[in-house]
Formats: structure tokens, C-alpha cells, sequence
């Protein structure tokens, strides 16, 4: 089993590709045929598999989870760090905390338009902790 962890610095909410970080550690496994499972160590932030050829689709996904989870909704009560503190929360608990990938040949077995991406929920940028555990 081989585990490493990746550090990324968030400009805020939006999505980040981490497909090649996440790659690279499978490579550096040395696994031939196995599984990878990634996982984001926040309560405000979140893993997807998306489309990764045209960035409207992470677009619409973000105005969709807006209506869902809009700031400053006059009905939550935890607020301690602003208005986007809780709809984060609830953003992260609708999507994913981890993500389990298979490995084929070395390599991530990943549909031809598929990426890996962190989703940050909060407004201001955030340094994000994302722990790869890979096992073949």
C-alpha cells in the first residue's frame, strides 16, 4: 500500500483539476492494477469526477448548487466565519468527501472526458489537504 498527501492553495469557490497530482502519485505507487482512493480532509470543500473537456459544465454545476445552497440564507444559524460558511457545509455533505478510482496498466482507468477535480465551497481561498491512499 503507498498513501501521500496533496497540498493545494484555493483562489476560493470554484473547482480545481487534480488529476495529474493525483496521477502522479498512482505512477509513484508502482501499481500495476489496483484501486486509488482520494479523499478531502474539509468540511467545506469536495471531490468530483466531471467532465474535464469543456469548463461550462463545472459552471453550471455551480450555479445549480448556488439555488441550492445560496450565502446568506436567513435560515441557518451557523454563520461563525460569513454568509458562506454554512451553505459550504451543506454544499460538501450533497457532493463527496472521497472518490475510489480504479488502476489499469499503472495508470488511472479514467473515462476519456474525465477529471478529478477539488471543489471549493468557500468563498476566500483556503489551503485544502487531499490524502491518496493507492492498494493493488
Amino acid at each position: 500500500m503507498f498513501q501521500t498527501e496533496i497540498e493545494l492553495a484555493t483562489r476560493g469557490r470554484g473547482t480545481y483539476d487534480i488529476t495529474g497530482e493525483v496521477a502522479s502519485a498512482v505512477r509513484e505507487s508502482g501499481v500495476v492494477t489496483g484501486l486509488c482512493h482520494v479523499f478531502v480532509t474539509h468540511t467545506s470543500a469536495s471531490l468530483m469526477l466531471c467532465e474535464n473537456a469543456d469548463p461550462d459544465v463545472r459552471r453550471d454545476l455551480e450555479t445549480f448548487m448556488s439555488d441550492l445552497a445560496p450565502d446568506g440564507d436567513a435560515r441557518f444559524v451557523h454563520t461563525a466565519e460569513g454568509p458562506d460558511d454554512m451553505p459550504a457545509h451543506v454544499r460538501s455533505v450533497l457532493t463527496q468527501s472521497d472518490l475510489t478510482l480504479p488502476i489499469r496498466d499503472g495508470r488511472l482507468a479514467l473515462g476519456t472526458w474525465q477529471g478529478v477535480y477539488l471543489w471549493e465551497h468557500r468563498l476566500r481561498g483556503h489551503r485544502r489537504r487531499v490524502v491518496v491512499t493507492v492498494q493493488g
